[in-house]
């Protein structure tokens, strides 16, 4: 068997694969640390071949070799710049879980989170393996590897368009960022707050009475209990997640299309 083409087709090929590559190395689930780096490489060259047969191809305008570069680079941003963002959605869970450790007293205690490759309080590793597993059986990998691909539809190749807009975005996403997870760390704050108040009448009621002690052996209790009832509502904190990765996605595509 006999393949021919061009260096247009090369040039072409390679901007979708540095587009996708930027993607799947920052995405959630696949760029855990556990996942190979072989994995992650041959995951992007399988879909930028996908991508460049189903797109339509292009004669791309630049000049030189630095122009060329340049666009490298644009992709690169466009693919990393989106899946970042999804991460970041993900990592909402470390600072909720660290938030939560720091009220029941587990916040001195700190495992490593494969997520974000680096160390996390039990809480947010907690959170984020339930996340994982939920993203696993609701089929939601399959939706990020749709976004990335439909990118290409809305974004052609060589044609990303870095608008000031972008920033008004990501100011956008930090607030809704803070705004989720203190709604996740709400039910643990306002109990640890109700033990802190009824801890500071019996100071006053009961001097002789060692609160510290008390205190630290009664918020974990309290703390724990919560985790275990606020169990139930983990899908409910996927669906906030998730619609936030749909909405920050959406709304990066809208302001680097041409």
């Amino acid at each position: 068997m006999q393949y021919h083409f061009t260096i247009e087709q090369i040039e072409f090929f390679l901007l979708i694969l540095v587009r996708i590559s930027g993607f799947i190395f920052t995405a959630p689930f696949f760029s855990l640390a556990n996942v190979p780096r072989k994995v992650k490489v041959g995951c992007s060259v399988f879909l930028a071949i996908l991508v460049y047969e189903a797109v339509k191809k292009e004669t791309l305008q630049y000049e030189g070799v630095l122009g060329y570069a340049g666009m490298v680079l644009v992709e690169l941003a466009l693919g990393m710049l989106l899946g970042f963002t999804m991460n970041a959605c993900i990592l909402i869970l470390s600072f909720s879980g660290q938030i939560i450790d720091m009220e029941i007293g587990f916040s001195m205690v700190n495992v490593m989170n494969p997520a974000a490759n680096m160390s996390a309080t039990i809480t947010g590793n907690l959170y984020t393996y339930f996340i994982m597993l939920l993203l696993l059986a609701s089929d939601l990998y399959r939706y990020i590897m749709r976004a990335i691909i439909d990118a290409f539809t809305f974004i052609p190749v060589g044609h990303a368009v870095f608008r000031v807009s972008i920033y008004q975005v990501l100011l956008v996403f930090m607030k809704d960022y803070f705004m989720i997870g203190f709604r996740i760390v709400l039910p643990v704050f306002s109990a640890t707050l109700v033990v802190n108040v009824v801890l500071g009448v019996l100071a006053k009621v009961a001097p002789q009475m060692n609160m510290f002690v008390i205190g630290i052996q009664l918020k974990v209790f309290v703390g724990l209990v919560l985790l275990v009832l606020a169990a139930q509502f983990i899908p409910v904190v996927g669906d906030l997640l998730y619609n936030e990765m749909k909405y920050v996605v959406n709304q990066i595509v809208k302001c680097m299309s041409p």
